[in-house]
């Protein structure tokens, strides 16, 4: 069932301005997660294929993909940001004429910066790798693998972009389905690619392409069926869009990849203790956005909500969500805490991991998951003042994070406790800005008017 009506009179009923709010959280951050949790999923699917080769450098190169990966994947986000903003604004001011334009301008526009960036990427590859500390066979494996894959970033974009606006609706659920589907075509050739056809790295990479080709192909079904489809574009609606779009999305995407640019910090001081030390790592990057994959969902969850409820002039019901999100973080963070902990070494079983490898994800499997909790405060913060025309204070956050709050601890601690130090550093940074940016963010949402 979708999740706007529209009545009589051709206005969108939105849902997320009535009913219960920790039930609306719950149930938007489930189901997106689901969805967000695919799409890192065939990343964590490829790592599980590719350990399972026993070949050290193969798996740091998988690792080192990673950070590139994640840096082009934030940058998605930040655009589906904007795009989810402006639609749900629209959506709760029951305006579904206006919800369609953003949309479509949205989306071209998206495509468009996505097809530019990855372009730049792609081009300036074997000097990214080397900056993140890759040396050797190791540097040439990960430059082949992300040849592969960084072309069809576009097309996981617009899946990106699509999601977004299913969820702007409230859709979820289609939104979710999507990239379901991409994950299961990647969990049925990774094999058959790697090992049936002895492709090996090359196998993965083509899995991974084939996976963003079905998420882009199946997310605009259910926006042209259900939530009233695209407009003709026009050259005066782009260029009127263009400044709304960017005046979200260009802090919104600075805010998604100060986390990337912070890992290839993070990646570049692991390297120093040998490639064990960042398969390890990557190991623990894989398994992060999945296992937390609710808690990474929640700023593309809550969005919608307090978009509605800003456009339908309810701030009483934006505090409320902002509240409830804190509360629906701890216990998520809890719950996955105590499960990882018991699992940790059926999971570094999985993984084939030993010696360095294998204390790293012993120690995300447990005090470094716990303190996940700040990162979800974060994700809270950032979701609160994009959506309330504050992105620039969310760069903030999350640029203070990644680099004051990422670079002095991570060296300072890595004097002590080595590669382990790196990772325990970058937590306890988390911390620190993860109060800074629940107080921040609740100061805007106390300043901020009512719309109407």
């Amino acid at each position: 069932m979708a999740e706007t009506e529209v009545t009589g009179a051709g206005v969108s009923v939105p849902k997320f301005v009535e009913g219960n709010l920790f039930r609306h959280i719950t149930v938007m951050s489930l189901t997106n997660s689901v969805g967000l949790m695919a799409i890192f999923a065939v990343d964590l699917i490829n790592m599980v294929f590719i350990s399972m080769l026993n070949q050290e450098d193969v798996t740091a190169a998988v690792g080192y993909a990673g950070a590139i990966l994640f840096f082009t994947t934030s940058f998605g986000i930040g655009l589906s940001i904007a795009v989810s903003a402006l639609v749900a604004r629209a959506v709760g001011q029951r305006d579904l004429v206006l919800a369609r334009e953003k949309a479509t301008n949205g989306m071209i526009l998206g495509i468009g910066f996505g097809i530019v960036f990855a372009a730049v990427v792609w081009a300036f590859l074997p000097g990214i790798v080397s900056l993140l500390g890759a040396e050797g066979r190791t540097h040439d494996l990960t430059v082949h693998f992300l040849r592969i894959v960084i072309p069809a970033q576009p097309f996981l974009m617009v899946g990106m972009i699509g999601g977004a606006i299913l969820r702007s609706h409230g859709d979820a659920r289609r939104a979710m389905a999507c990239t379901l589907w991409g994950a299961l075509a990647n969990a049925i050739l990774d094999p058959i690619l790697i090992f049936g056809l002895h492709l090996d790295l090359t196998g993965a990479a083509i899995a991974s392409v084939v996976s963003r080709l079905v998420i882009a192909a199946t997310v605009l079904q259910p926006i042209l069926r259900y939530h009233g489809g695209f407009d003709r574009p026009s050259v005066a609606g782009l260029k009127a869009d263009l400044a709304p779009i960017s005046a979200i999305a260009g802090p919104a995407i600075l805010t998604q990849v100060a986390t990337p640019l912070g890992q290839a910090m993070v990646t570049r001081m692991v390297s120093g203790y040998g490639e064990a030390a960042v398969a390890g790592m990557a190991i623990a990057g894989r398994l992060t956005p999945v296992a937390l994959g609710v808690i990474f969902a929640l700023s593309g969850a809550i969005g919608p909500i307090i978009g509605q409820n800003y456009g339908a002039g309810r701030m009483d019901r934006v505090r409320r969500t902002f509240l409830d999100g804190l509360v629906f973080t701890a216990i998520v963070v809890v719950i996955v805490t105590v499960i990882l902990f018991a699992l940790r070494a059926p999971i570094a079983d999985l993984f084939h991991a030993q010696g360095v490898t294998r204390d790293l994800v012993y120690l995300f499997c447990g005090p470094l998951c716990l303190l996940f909790f700040f990162n979800g405060a974060i994700f809270m913060a950032n979701a609160a003042c994009n959506n309330l025309g504050r992105p620039l204070t969310s760069t903030l956050i999350n640029w203070g994070r990644h680099t004051i709050g990422t670079v002095p601890f991570a060296w300072w601690f890595s004097q002590y406790w080595g590669a382990s130090g790196v990772l325990i550093g970058q937590a306890f940074g988390g911390v620190i800005f993860g109060v800074l940016g629940v107080w921040l963010a609740y100061r805007v949402i106390l300043a901020t008017p009512a719309r109407i």
